[in-house]
């Protein structure tokens, strides 16, 4: 018998962010203390199958290209039996027999957007009262679905872009918009938008979907983009482009209990100014030349801490518990506006989130240790 505390890791996913969360659980790993915690791993394929005995996400690296979780000649499907709790995790065998996959005490959901950070799983877990890190089912919801973020913080006084948010189940996705454009620029000009304006689903995370729309009054540009966002979401918003630095503030409470705490902020930085740029997917992940992470940004210290003021007070306004990262503009006269609160930030060897807390003074390790430790209070 052992007497460390058994950790179910999730990662993988249905999500478009299935390569980060496998990249981020590489990481999360190797950071583990296995001196006191034993891993359980277990992948979740790209059409949702839960597997155990897969590949080992230890060897993954992004330097390699973007790994997924597949089943593999020994993988085995994990079946849960909801009233056994914590002891209700099971592998079935090729004979069709279950095995108890052992007493589980705490889980870690390395897991991004759809059925990840929605308030899915969490509320699967609320049901079996299986501790677990992270956000619980409210703020998952909310922070997972722009839309209602911003009304949220909204109505907490909380300052958010101006935007328009749409249903595109009412429009004609067979002609991709096509005749729709000028019934969105009329929701636009009503709304007062001035552009470029951004548009994105408004449930999907790191920038799949969204597209930057320069030109002004053009009813084509703007269908395609709404479309592409379509493609992730029915729910679409259209945002003011916002003059702005992003700057990006990791949030920490391990324990419900706790007071919250934020790290520095830090700033990405675009490397490359061609017109059209902005941080998208490749920007983050695939190319390498494209930005870097400034910790602390670069940024007056009255600013610094407005930064980290309206972090935490976004953090409690959405019932915010564990961790989460709160991305805001920053405007030239000062101005601290938040776009969007991530439940489940990135733990890739570039992500904001750890850097942040490494730069604050809090390790990787150290920092997954925290909330495992208050996810089991």
């Amino acid at each position: 018998m052992t007497d460390k505390i058994r950790v179910a890791v999730m990662y993988g996913g249905k999500a478009d962010e299935h390569p980060i969360s496998c990249i981020s659980v590489a990481n999360v790993l190797r950071a583990l203390d296995t001196d006191r915690f034993e891993p359980v791993l277990i992948g979740i394929t790209r059409d949702g199958q839960w597997i155990v005995d897969g590949d080992d996400p230890r060897d993954w690296d992004l330097d390699k290209g973007l790994p997924e979780v597949l089943r593999t000649a020994g993988s085995r499907d994990v079946v849960l039996s909801i009233g056994e709790g914590q002891d209700g995790f099971h592998a079935r065998n090729a004979d069709g027999t279950l095995e108890s996959l052992g007493h589980i005490d705490v889980v870690l959901p390395v897991l991004h957007g759809p059925n990840g950070e929605d308030g899915t799983i969490q509320g699967l877990f609320e049901m079996m009262q299986v501790p677990y890190v992270g956000c619980g089912v409210l703020a998952s919801a909310a922070c997972m679905d722009k839309h209602y973020t911003k009304v949220l913080l909204a109505s907490a006084g909380i300052a958010v872009a101006p935007g328009i948010t749409l249903d595109t189940r009412k429009y004609d996705a067979a002609t991709r918009f096509a005749h729709d454009g000028e019934a969105f620029l009329d929701l636009v000009h009503e709304a007062g938008l001035e552009y470029p304006l951004f548009v994105k689903p408004s449930r999907a995370g790191s920038s799949f979907g969204v597209t930057k729309v320069e030109r002004a009054d053009d009813p084509e540009a703007l269908a395609a983009a709404v479309y592409e966002a379509s493609l992730h979401d029915w729910r679409v918003l259209v945002e003011q482009g916002i003059d702005a630095r992003e700057i990006e503030c990791a949030v920490l409470r391990p324990r419900s209990t706790d007071a919250p705490r934020a790290s520095l902020p830090g700033e990405i930085v675009l490397d490359k100014h061609d017109e059209d740029q902005f941080y998208d997917f490749d920007s983050k992940y695939m190319d390498a030349q494209a930005s870097h992470v400034e910790v602390p940004a670069h940024i007056p210290d009255d600013l610094i801490e407005e930064v980290r003021s309206v972090a935490l007070r976004a953090f409690e306004a959405v019932d915010g518990t564990g961790l989460s990262r709160v991305d805001t503009f920053v405007t030239p006269g000062g101005e601290v506006m938040v776009n969007e609160i991530n439940t489940m930030p990135g733990f890739t060897p570039i992500s904001m989130y750890p850097k942040a807390w490494g730069a604050t003074g809090i390790g990787y390790g150290e920092l997954i240790t925290a909330l495992l430790e208050g996810a089991l209070a």
